[in-house]
């Protein structure tokens, strides 16, 4: 899949197409139509199950991440449920790019789903008949050193999804996949070996993704996503960590990639913890939108990880935002 481009230094991110909601109108409904990366039997389909109870609505399973991200962009899809990042191999890229180009889109919730793959086949088949596994990257690396194990010398094949690597082997194009238990069921493959990753534990981290439209409300427990493009001078990711550090927000994940307009130009996508709607965390945004090329907002939702956020300092607290906020207004009025 082609990588598309980010922008580089004065580049603006490509705005939003979506009509705005003029007051009055309705808060938008909540999604019933769901696309996520196929085909089915993916661990994104389980991930959809858990983040979405309800049995009523479209789930649509597409070829790639790239897809599913579209169908919400064009309206054919109201929310999308890509894989983000994986405990042992990172972020995947095909998702963090795929955020960052073309209409703003936002991730409103996250899942996290513990991954476990067997070693499907077609029944009949016995470890000496095999002579080509496929599967997701991801997956592929997450198991390589069982699979050099069990299949010494037999180089594996990418694919575009565990489930599409099921359903290759069921088809007769390759004889055997790397995928889940539940991929192998549907696809009427049998497990030659379970639990075949090299790091049992392995997780997954899912998003939701929607067109821009009203936040979820703040829980006290929250993550806020997005992406910066710094400037291109000495010092400049030093001044973006120390929005973040002074108003004493603690960082939960920050990455690179490249801009592809020349190398040493960079934008960072990074978590945080809090709320957008947090005075701190808003300020924090609105210092990096002064200080950055640009700033690509990715959203504010309830953190899922089980973890709770570190207690603030008093001095960076609502209320301490709160009172400096009046002291400044009386300043300003000649009654301080």
């Amino acid at each position: 899949m082609a990588v598309p481009n980010l922008p580089g230094p004065g580049d603006r991110f490509s705005r939003p197409h979506y009509p705005r909601r003029m007051p009055g109108m309705p808060a938008t409904p909540s999604p019933t139509r769901f696309a996520y990366l196929g085909p089915e039997g993916t661990f994104t389909e389980a991930a959809l199950s858990r983040a979405i109870t309800a049995p009523e609505g479209r789930r649509d399973p597409h070829p790639s991440v790239a897809s599913a991200l579209a169908a919400v962009r064009s309206g054919d899809a109201d929310a999308a449920v890509v894989p983000l990042e994986n405990s042992v191999e990172g972020s995947v890229p095909a998702t963090m790019d795929g955020l960052v180009d073309g209409a703003p889109l936002v991730i409103t919730r996250e899942v996290f789903l513990e991954v476990a793959f067997v070693l499907a086949v077609r029944p009949g088949t016995t470890l000496a008949d095999i002579t080509s596994v496929a599967s997701h990257p991801h997956a592929l690396a997450q198991t390589a050193m069982r699979l050099a194990a069990l299949l010494p010398g037999v180089d594996p094949l990418p694919a575009t999804s565990t489930a599409a690597a099921a359903a290759a082997v069921a088809a007769g194009e390759v004889d055997a996949a790397v995928c889940a238990g539940i991929a192998a069921t549907r696809y009427g493959l049998q497990s030659l070996a379970d639990d075949v990753a090299d790091h049992a534990g392995a997780v997954t981290r899912f998003v939701l993704v929607s067109r821009p439209a009203p936040l979820p409300a703040r829980t006290g427990n929250d993550k806020t996503s997005l992406v910066a493009v710094v400037a291109d001078r000495t010092g400049a990711l030093l001044e973006l960590l120390e929005e973040f550090a002074v108003r004493d927000i603690s960082l939960t994940r920050i990455e690179s990639r490249p801009t592809r307009q020349r190398l040493g130009v960079y934008s960072f996508s990074l978590d945080c913890e809090g709320h957008v709607a947090d005075p701190r965390v808003g300020a924090a945004l609105a210092a990096l939108h002064r200080i950055c090329d640009d700033v690509r907002f990715l959203g504010s939702y309830p953190r899922a990880d089980g973890r709770q956020n570190r207690p603030v300092r008093p001095d960076s607290s609502d209320e301490a935002f709160a009172e400096a906020e009046g002291w400044l207004a009386r300043v300003r009025a000649g009654d301080a």
